[in-house]
């Protein structure tokens, strides 16, 4: 049974299909020089306009925010002009589109940042993990990464004020709306963790101040498109990166609290054991009841993402647990997704070689069901 899930809902100023989104995926395939959407990127975004919704890959706001090789951005009139050619393939295709704006703070490597500088991040506090940079021989590898330098007061000013031009851009690019990536490690969740924010001025501390940045990049984007199209995805519990908030309850019902009054098109939470790489048994026994939590306390459309299926998320919409599902890796091997979940048709598997970096291998040659 799938009734649930291919039930129509409104989000924001847009009336969905059905419940099956497409949750963002890094693939690390955009056009150099510029980080800009290609061609090719356009063709992969217009074979998943099939989905109630789609939720771009994570795009950096600025050079600065890039932590990644390859990984586009939204900060330059070429990469603008690249992402409006995607919108106009999906909703050419009657499809929604979102884009995810990411800063990834101290998951960098002087490799990507302006003048060769160190990653910036709350505190000058190292990250526990690898990026994946270009080689001397400008190939893809796992980096180490630096010890990165705490950001100023201007420095978080700058940021914010990138945040708001980034949506500007992405409106300028046909976009429907932004979802702002507050999880999985980078810069806004490295506020947000006590685990990486060690600050002792307005932005650090009490939960109030290590929520603040972002509340400001939500209220200074929601002024700039109109809270309608602005999202939010968190991952509470969330382990990758070094994360681990000492009161996670406290920490994440404060924000999703805040969050709740400011008339959001959705708020997306990711479950804890499909962060990054954790894995079951390495996940915090509380995810179900922060998720129930967070879920009794957000009234608007709540997407949940990790490891679904058809028959789970059928559960998780029917049961109030949640009101969309992102599927990730579905949708990478299955363009077609939604029609395959209605029809219980089988789902092809991808190539986990093919996720990062490449070209149309494992990335536009999946067939769609006969």
């Amino acid at each position: 049974m799938t009734h649930h899930l291919f039930t129509p809902i409104r989000l924001g100023n847009h009336t969905l299909p059905h419940r099956v989104a497409m949750a963002p995926l890094t693939r690390s395939r955009a056009g150099q020089p510029g980080n800009v959407p290609t061609a090719m990127n356009v063709e992969y975004y217009r074979q998943r306009a099939g989905a109630a919704l789609i939720v771009t890959e994570a795009t950096q706001i600025s050079q600065q925010g890039q932590g990644y090789a390859w990984t586009p951005g939204i900060h330059s009139e070429e990469q603008t002009q690249g992402w409006q050619a995607v919108s106009d393939a999906v909703h050419d295709q009657g499809g929604i589109i979102f884009m995810q704006l990411w800063h990834v703070g101290r998951v960098s490597h002087p490799v990507f940042q302006p003048g060769g500088a160190l990653p910036v991040a709350p505190s000058a506090l190292p990250v526990p993990g690898k990026t994946f940079i270009i080689d001397a021989q400008g190939n893809g590898a796992w980096g180490d990464v630096p010890v990165p330098q705490a950001l100023t007061l201007d420095g978080i000013r700058d940021i914010v004020s990138d945040y708001r031009r980034a949506a500007r851009n992405a409106m300028a690019a046909g976009m429907d709306g932004v979802e702002i990536h507050a999880g999985n490690g980078y810069l806004l969740d490295q506020f947000i963790n006590s685990s990486s924010n060690q600050r002792d001025d307005a932005y650090g501390g009490s939960i109030e101040n290590r929520a603040r940045l972002l509340l400001e990049v939500v209220d200074a984007i929601a002024a700039e498109v109109g809270p309608a199209r602005v999202a939010v995805r968190l991952t509470p519990m969330g382990r990758f990166m070094g994360m681990g908030d000492v009161s996670p309850e406290e920490t994440f019902g404060y924000i999703v609290r805040q969050l709740d009054t400011r008339g959001l098109a959705y708020l997306h939470l990711v479950e804890p054991a499909m962060v990054g790489t954790v894995k079951e048994e390495h996940a915090d026994p509380r995810r179900d009841a922060i998720i129930q939590q967070l879920r009794a306390a957000y009234h608007g459309v709540l997407m949940l993402a990790g490891g679904y299926g058809r028959d789970s998320a059928e559960h998780a919409l029917a049961s109030g647990r949640a009101d969309i599902i992102a599927f990730g890796r579905p949708f990478i091997a299955n363009p077609d997704l939604p029609v395959r979940l209605r029809g219980g048709l089988p789902l092809n598997a991808p190539d986990a070689s093919s996720f990062f970096g490449g070209g149309a291998g494992g990335y536009i040659d999946y067939p769609a069901a006969a």
